[in-house]
């Protein structure tokens, strides 16, 4: 059975590209240059698979968007030039693969005096032009979501949800973390047909959170799944809990039954205005010391290209939701007697109205 996969409009990419040379102006730049490839395929269309090559993009405020990457004929159909770079001999990887594409991207600074980054810079370009860092600023244009990325995220999401069920059918105790991890990741790879571009966080059983380990689950432990799948640089972030022997106890009965009830409550109340940092105190109030328990993390953030964007729901932040940004929001409750504790998410896209969940799965123990 083939699989429908969604990709990004061309039209979308030259929109996202708009927006950046608007904050470009903003800053006093000449242009941004990038080499993260979710970033690159955001604004050009262009998906680079193969993650042991860099790649940069040049988004001119006044010229035209150059792509820099290994190979010929580029699909890049929101790219206006693509220039290429030999990263490899004979199939043998260079040393420095970065400094065959500073090479072909020097030329190209010559005649701009100020340039945005945002996240890491090849270091032989550190002499080229004045370099300032816009990370926020274009973490914050992205907030908004266009339609083809809402997809994007809906299509990340189902295969979260695919490795879900693969974790409900083959969880029992005695099935160690790294058996249960390379399971869930196969059928996510399965669900979006290619190779993840992403794929973590969470996959203990007994404890809050934490990469996999050679340890067997224990009935009575709930195994809290927190993942974030990758599909060509989109990413969800999803979590559930489930009971490794399939018969929760009564505390974490009445664990799940509070966590999935604010669910309920956010579909109603979650919409552009709302004060992420008053979300966070009223929930916090509700959680903390229920039972006895614990609520020791932030409530939520935004999800996209990054695994955390903003808006962030959690008092070191003043944000505000606004119409296109989509939330991760995950409220959790942790004690020994719950072993250890359970934490429910669910991914919302903000609408002008409201909001809109995203993900479907069951929120059951």
């Amino acid at each position: 059975m083939s699989i429908q996969q969604p990709t990004l409009k061309p039209e979308l990419c030259r929109s996202r590209q708009t927006d950046l040379k608007q904050i470009l102006d903003s800053m006093d730049l000449d242009a941004a240059l990038f080499a993260n490839r979710n970033y690159i395929h955001a604004l050009t269309g262009y998906w680079h698979e193969q993650s042991l090559t860099p790649v940069a993009v040049l988004v001119q405020k006044d010229s035209e968007t150059i792509l820099f990457a290994p190979g010929e004929n580029l699909d890049a159909p929101a790219a206006d030039q693509c220039i290429s770079y030999e990263p490899q001999e004979l199939c043998t990887l260079v040393e420095n693969t970065g400094e065959r594409l500073a090479v072909v991207v020097k030329p190209c600074l010559a005649a701009l005096n100020r340039v945005g980054v945002a996240g890491e810079l090849l270091p032989s370009l550190l002499d080229a032009t004045a370099w300032i860092d816009m990370t926020t600023e274009y973490q914050r244009l992205r907030r908004r979501k266009f339609e083809d990325e809402v997809e994007m995220l809906r299509f990340a999401i189902g295969a979260t949800e695919a490795a879900y069920e693969e974790a409900r059918r083959i969880l029992k105790p005695g099935l160690t973390e790294v058996e249960l991890f390379g399971a869930m990741r196969e059928a996510a790879i399965k669900a979006i047909g290619e190779p993840l571009s992403a794929w973590g966080n969470d996959f203990r059983s007994g404890e809050p959170g934490g990469l996999p380990r050679q340890r067997a689950a224990e009935a009575g432990e709930i195994a809290i799944l927190d993942i974030g799948v990758g599909y060509r640089g989109y990413r969800s972030d999803l979590c559930r809990g489930f009971a490794v022997d399939g018969q929760p106890t009564e505390p974490q009965v009445a664990a799940q039954k509070v966590l999935a009830y604010l669910h309920l409550e956010f579909e109603q109340y979650l919409r552009p205005g709302l004060s992420c940092r008053s979300l966070f105190e009223e929930i916090h109030s509700k959680l903390e010391g229920w039972n006895g328990y614990s609520f020791f993390h932030h409530l939520g953030h935004g999800i996209g290209l990054d695994a955390h964007e903003y808006p962030h729901l959690n008092p070191y932040w003043d944000d505000t939701l606004k119409a296109g940004d989509v939330v991760a929001v995950e409220p959790g409750l942790y004690g020994p007697e719950l072993r250890a504790g359970l934490r429910l998410e669910e991914n919302y896209l903000i609408t002008q109205n409201g909001c809109q969940r995203l993900s479907q799965y069951s929120l059951d123990l």
